[in-house]
């Protein structure tokens, strides 16, 4: 049995990933902003601590014991439009949170031995058909940034002799919010079709296997450093409308162009036509085993169809 303290679990990767963990017997500690509403949306946790991210003290008193620290917390970068305010407060939730996480490990008597923490494709960048591995530079927009000086925060842990994984997550397919869900009410429509040009590559990963690589990062000691979670089976903006298309028996014959995108998102929509072309010979060499590599058979599964 582990001991695993979650930050973010609320949110659709940190809920199935404490529903596997439990599931499996470990037990899990769940930092929350809000303790009250996590014990409703997780009541399989016997453990809330309230967080305040800005403070060390009440973290550092957690660490005893503790097996692993999984950081998915940060604001909703698809939740609003991207004010400046808005991106603040994306860049603090993961910065400040991330780097008083590795100081409450630093201050604690007895350290966890892993600390992994959520990063994103977004690190590379527009990078057209270059193909993405781990040791590729960052790009340079806001996201890049913001995903770059995130991973430095949480890669001073291993001062501290803690493992450290950032997990850069693709796009993850669920059906219940993110990037399926907005694309699937204009194919109900008969209106669907591309995002932007359709040329652009598009790092889809299953729910199932974003879990995975997280619960892989956990087990596996000898997997260590950036990390690309995305599925074997990547594929084009064209590629992927037209099967979406085939599994709900609709067209995708109307692209959506860039520029209607950002009337309707702001800025967001000049990362929902980027393209990443990402590698992940790193993890599937770690022993990972995808659950769905075929993306056809990805959507059948998350839409019953």
């Amino acid at each position: 049995m582990k001991k695993i303290i979650i930050t973010g679990a609320t949110g659709s990767i940190g809920r199935n990933l404490v529903q596997q963990l439990t599931a499996r017997g470990d037990q899990v500690i769940v930092f929350s902003r809000n303790p009250e509403i996590a014990e409703v949306k997780l009541p399989q946790v016997k453990k809330f601590i309230k967080w305040d991210y800005e403070r060390v003290d009440a973290m550092m008193l957690e660490m005893h014991s503790i097996d692993a620290v999984v950081h998915l917390a940060g604001a909703n970068l698809g939740a609003k439009r991207w004010s400046d305010e808005y991106k603040k407060l994306a860049y603090d939730s993961r910065i400040i949170s991330t780097g008083n996480l590795v100081e409450a490990i630093k201050l604690a008597a007895q350290k966890p031995k892993a600390f992994i923490c959520s990063s994103a494709v977004g690190f590379y960048g527009n990078r057209y058909d270059d193909v993405l591995g781990e040791n590729s530079l960052a790009g340079k927009d806001f996201l890049a940034k913001l995903c770059n000086d995130w991973e430095k925060e949480s890669e001073r842990v291993e001062q501290f002799g803690v493992r450290r994984v950032s997990i850069r997550t693709g796009l993850v397919l669920m059906n219940d919010e993110g990037v399926l869900k907005q694309m699937l009410m204009p194919f109900n429509l008969f209106i669907g079709g591309p995002l932007g040009n359709g040329k652009q590559w598009f790092p889809w990963i299953h729910i199932d296997d974003i879990v995975g690589t997280y619960l892989h990062a956990i087990d596996n000691d000898n997997l260590t450093g950036p990390v690309n979670a995305a599925s074997p089976g990547i594929v084009r903006m064209n590629e992927f409308a037209k099967t979406l298309g085939k599994v709900l028996n609709r067209p995708s014959i109307f692209p959506v162009p860039k520029f209607v995108l950002k009337i309707v998102a702001g800025e967001v929509a000049d990362y929902a036509v980027m393209s990443q072309r990402v590698s992940v010979e790193k993890i599937l060499n770690s022993g990972y085993e995808f659950k769905f590599e075929n993306l056809e058979e990805a959507l059948r599964n998350l839409l019953k169809k």
